[in-house]
């Protein structure tokens, strides 16, 4: 909503189950509000048909995984492109079906793929692209994002719903580790928890170590007197990539790239999908 709310745009209907969403007042409390996706469809239809100035343009998604591909559908349906929220599609082949779709119905798929923006990333990238060829860099990345145990009771954590860790925390990272270091060669997976797993990543420019945890004891000591509740950590070469800041503004950066017409669609979003896929189908 901010987001939107920052690009001069507005939220013309919302659906959510839960009719405790009250935080909508702080951005548009003109919105239309429904929490049954059949009575949100029909006004949705209604106002397509009307060609009014209330007509939906976009929809966005952030809704639970396993529904993405659903409402994706919804959307271009209605005639409006869609944004949604990582990860676009828990399985490769969901991305094939769309872009039939979107030939059909003529409009476009859109993806929340921040960390491209992230200035540091973009630095990075910028200097693996430019730099002649060499061996293979030394790459680690590390992210905690802790969660108390209702985690585990809700979607997020059954997989078949989110994805599990290496979708639903790893996707913008295995993303961003393939954007800046080309296509995978070959991988391996270390551990695969339903709070943590941990591997290796053969890309054209890097060997990764990559290790995602839900877990508070995996986080720093130092982290934890600082008063931390997450930690991430890039280093290639040795060299230590700061990207803890600058996050704030990195989803109004997507929304106003999508909504100029510069978004990540279909091709974007399928590499990290087809090896987030890939990784949860190995065990340690």
């Amino acid at each position: 909503m901010k987001a939107i709310k920052q690009t001069g745009h507005r939220i013309v209907a919302a659906l959510d189950p839960s009719d405790s969403v009250g935080v909508i007042d702080g951005f548009f409390p003109e919105s239309d509000f429904f929490t049954e996706f059949e009575r949100f469809d029909r006004h949705v239809e209604k106002l397509r048909r009307e060609k009014s100035d209330r007509r939906i343009d976009y929809v966005s998604i952030a809704s639970p995984n396993y529904l993405h591909d659903a409402h994706i559908r919804f959307a271009l349906r209605v005639g409006a492109d869609a944004i949604c929220e990582k990860p676009l599609v828990l399985n490769p082949w969901n991305i094939e079906a769309l872009r039939e779709l979107e030939a059909e119905f003529g409009h476009r798929v859109y993806t929340i793929l921040q960390l491209r923006l992230h200035p540091a990333i973009k630095a990075l990238r910028d200097r693996i692209v430019a730099a002649p060829p060499a061996a293979p860099l030394e790459v680690e990345l590390t992210q905690v994002s802790p969660r108390g145990r209702w985690y585990a009771y809700s979607w997020k954590g059954r997989e078949a719903k989110s994805g599990g860790i290496i979708t639903n925390i790893g996707i913008h990272f295995f993303d961003m580790l393939l954007w800046i270091f080309g296509p995978a060669a070959g991988f391996d997976v270390i551990e695969h928890t339903s709070d943590r797993a941990a591997g290796f990543l053969e890309l054209r420019h890097a060997l990764v170590r990559w290790t995602l945890s839900l877990r508070f004891q995996d986080l720093p000591a130092a982290c934890v007197a600082a008063g931390g509740k997450a930690y991430r950590r890039l280093s290639v070469g040795g060299e230590a990539i700061e990207f803890e800041s600058g996050f704030a503004d990195l989803h109004t950066a997507c929304y106003a790239e999508t909504l100029a017409g510069r978004g990540f669609g279909l091709d974007d979003a399928l590499p990290s999908i087809d090896l987030a896929y890939k990784l949860r189908g190995v065990r340690s």
